[in-house]
């Protein structure tokens, strides 16, 4: 994991992000606190690109993905900072050189394969909770967790919307495409197990759908954030756009955008933190997000169990009074519990967050890359005196984007020493020189 930030007013937007990168394997998990994601999308025009989640995109870097693009992208510039966002995502969905049919089909088989590895841990732990409360186990009802496990997540992606950048026939094309890899992992994965013709099909279907949907509330392993920020050649105030991008199968690319913010007359501010961003959103609201909710899931039970609470006490009336009573109270509750939510809501704008924007309005570059920068120590030190893992951590790169001076490191790290690399930044704009002479 991470946190980044981007904040932005009228003059420019700051990036911010942690270094720390966590490595996963069969053997635990390493974290190493040396990453680089912040990067500039142009060497000549004053866009960046900030990546977060999977370090890598269908195996190859992220740094090295980026590259690439600006290596082919050289001078050219877009009128709107929408645009250079969009030709991004359109140059992953086209380069097959990058991705060529073998490592689609890579792809597939490690998505799916993880996907059903994740069913049939839970199938296994329902099966063991039976054992353990029956002290045995019968083959129908092994069936019947099967049903119920797989049929759960069959539902799940059944109700997901297909993305609506990848067009409907997709599914069916991935499913005749595939349709001896998906075969092959279910007999890898699930092997001794009695997957009847009704759960092959289902999770054909899950297989499929995977590589199309983004069902809500459901992080996949190989998904990444991606973030472009900046100005456009007509732009006059900064903005960003977000995507969540996944991966390519059957030359379609899945990806969903996240956010798309822009600075305006009226909207002189925005701050806006991605991944691990519990900590920006306690600062900015003055109550940290899971307290929050705990208050809020006390506060629906409590309006909905306190008519019948008081009308327990009342003698007067029968069970079916009682009964008649509550339910006309019950739409009065819920109306009350909004107004409290909007209550609590507006005064968390007004105390907390209104106040924030409105300096942040009105912060000059180097205030804005400060406060960048604290938010996003502020997440580290969190982690670091808490018994959470520290997925954040190391130096903090930080940098500012205008639209005069471009892209401006105000805190970077290297690899290598810049005195012992001099020839680095005389190569950057080699090309630049060899075009005059």
């Amino acid at each position: 994991m991470t946190a980044e930030i981007a904040i932005m007013n009228k003059e420019a937007v700051a990036l911010a992000a942690d270094s720390a990168t966590t490595v996963g394997g069969e053997k635990g998990e390493k974290t190493f606190t040396s990453a680089n994601k912040i990067f500039a999308l142009s060497k000549y025009e004053p866009v960046s690109i900030m990546v977060y989640g999977n370090a890598n995109f269908m195996g190859i870097p992220w740094e090295t993905v980026i590259k690439i693009y600006r290596s082919e992208f050289k001078k050219s510039n877009f009128e709107t900072l929408k645009e250079y966002g969009d030709d991004f995502i359109s140059f992953l969905g086209k380069e097959n050189r990058l991705f060529p049919e073998s490592e689609q089909h890579k792809y597939f088989f490690s998505n799916v394969y993880s996907y059903f590895v994740l069913i049939k841990v839970e199938i296994e732990n329902e099966v063991e909770k039976t054992i353990i409360e029956r002290e045995k186990i019968t083959e129908s009802e092994i069936k019947a967790i099967l049903a119920k496990t797989i049929g759960e997540h069959y539902n799940r992606w059944q109700q997901t919307e297909v993305i609506s950048s990848i067009p409907q026939k997709h599914i069916s094309d991935l499913k005749v495409k595939y349709s001896a890899v998906i075969e092959m992992v279910v007999k890898e994965v699930f092997q001794k197990l009695p997957i009847e013709e009704t759960l092959s099909k289902q999770l054909t279907e899950i297989a499929s759908s995977l590589f199309a949907k983004f069902p809500e509330g459901l992080n996949p392993p190989f998904v990444s954030g991606v973030v472009i920020a900046g100005f456009g050649a007509s732009d006059i105030f900064p903005s960003l756009k977000s995507f969540y991008v996944e991966g390519v199968a059957n030359n379609r690319l899945k990806f969903k955008e996240h956010k798309y913010m822009q600075i305006t007359l009226d909207n002189g501010a925005v701050i806006v933190p991605f991944a691990q961003s519990e900590m920006v959103t306690t600062f900015m609201e003055g109550v940290e997000p899971s307290y929050q909710e705990e208050m809020e899931r006390f506060l629906s039970q409590l309006f909905e169990i306190y008519p019948q609470v008081i009308l327990d006490k009342v003698d007067k009336l029968d069970s079916e009074e009682k009964n008649q009573l509550i339910e006309k109270l019950k739409p009065i509750g819920a109306e009350k519990l909004m107004q409290c939510k909007e209550s609590l809501k507006s005064h968390r704008r007004k105390k907390y967050i209104d106040p924030v924007i409105d300096v942040v309005a009105v912060l000059p570059k180097d205030e804005l890359a400060a406060m960048a920068e604290s938010l996003v120590n502020l997440t580290s030190f969190k982690r670091k005196v808490s018994m959470e893992k520290e997925t954040v951590g190391g130096p903090v790169d930080v940098a500012i984007i205008s639209k005069g001076d471009g892209l401006i490191w105000i805190r970077r790290k290297h690899y290598f020493s810049p005195e012992l690399n001099r020839q680095f930044f005389a190569n950057y704009y080699r090309e630049d020189k060899d075009e005059k002479t």
